[in-house]
């Protein structure tokens, strides 16, 4: 594996951003740049020339483009992004796309014509197009959600999440379990159903029944319209997975209007819930890493703009999963 400037710094007994001060000309110690230039020849590291002429004409910004800055999940994911660059020197700015990407090509437009030192986006979409700012050498890194460009990527186990969740009902009993998940042109709208669709098939021996799985937006909204349409099924669910953590709290406003309790009619949720009324422990929650990607990925940024030209790279994190608690008996 290439060395980078956490190892140089790890060897000088310096901070990443001590480093990347250092190759790129700022002002540093005598004693840091002697023991920065020692480490980095024992190491071999050799920063790109090419990379470092283009960071002293950017600005000391990174763009972080998210498609919802209404969901605490990427609220978290930011703070992570955020605690990282301040510490190397450098501020974010934060563009939210809408799950739009005409939104996210003029953010990314405007992240190159700003000379910003670097971007982190979470894809709007499989059709969104980083090729054109990799192309003019701004480094890139993708987070959350995968992209069809050659960049780093952060990202985690969804199909894994979706399968683990339903899971989870099933070992308590529910037998016709329905997924509502986000947009079919999202990869993890598509990767958590995929994952309730293979544990399902385990359990039963045949794919999910036609109208079980509901395509919506990763939204409140998008969690209540998919949840009255599977109550007013002939044969509704006896329980649902919900793709993430805004449809869950639709999910759950639907059952309670419904008089629907979820220690009865099985909850799952891909993400923690950000606010309810209920107790934690009657919903089964997958918890994702959102803070931990959003470090993890601001950590790659930085030495891509140190000058890193190693090969794309792709992160995978672990979640955990919380159960709910026993469930109730009777209707």
């Amino acid at each position: 594996m290439a060395t980078t400037i956490y190892d140089v710094a790890s060897r000088a007994g310096v901070s990443p951003a001590t480093v990347s001060r250092v190759f790129n000309g700022s002002n540093v110690s005598p004693d840091k740049v002697r023991r920065v230039r020692r480490a980095a020849e024992d190491l071999q590291f050799t920063p790109n020339r090419t990379a470092r002429t283009l960071r002293r004409r950017n600005s000391e910004v990174i763009a972080l483009v998210i498609p919802d800055i209404e969901n605490p999940y990427f609220t978290e994911m930011a703070r992570g992004v955020a605690d990282v660059v301040n510490d190397a020197g450098y501020s974010v700015v934060l563009c939210n796309t809408d799950e739009s990407v005409e939104r996210e090509a003029e953010f990314l437009r405007i992240a190159e014509s700003e000379n910003m030192a670097g971007i982190i986006v979470a894809p709007a979409s499989a059709m969104s197009d980083l090729g054109g700012v990799v192309a003019r050498g701004r480094p890139v890194v993708a987070v959350d959600r995968p992209s069809r460009d050659d960049v780093d990527v952060v990202t985690m186990f969804n199909r894994e999440a979706g399968r683990e969740a339903t899971e989870h009902l099933i070992g308590e009993g529910y037998r016709r379990i329905a997924c509502i998940t986000g947009p079919a042109d999202v990869s993890t709208a598509v990767e958590r159903a995929g994952g309730w669709s293979d544990a399902v098939a385990r359990a039963t021996g045949h794919a999910p029944e036609d109208g079980l799985l509901w395509h919506s937006d990763f939204r409140v909204d998008g969690g209540v319209s998919a949840m009255e349409a599977l109550l007013a099924l002939p044969e509704p669910p006896d329980a649902v997975v919900a793709a993430n953590n805004l449809m869950g709290v639709g999910v759950l406003q639907v059952l309670d209007e419904h008089g629907l309790s979820p220690l009865r009619f099985g909850v799952a949720v891909v993400g923690a819930l950000p606010f309810t009324t209920i107790s934690p422990r009657a919903v089964t929650i997958v918890r994702l890493p959102a803070g931990h990607m959003g470090a993890t990925a601001a950590r790659l940024v930085l030495e891509r703009i140190a000058g890193d030209t190693q090969p794309s790279r792709t992160i995978v994190l672990r979640h955990t999963v919380e159960p709910a608690g026993p469930r109730l008996q009777g209707p």
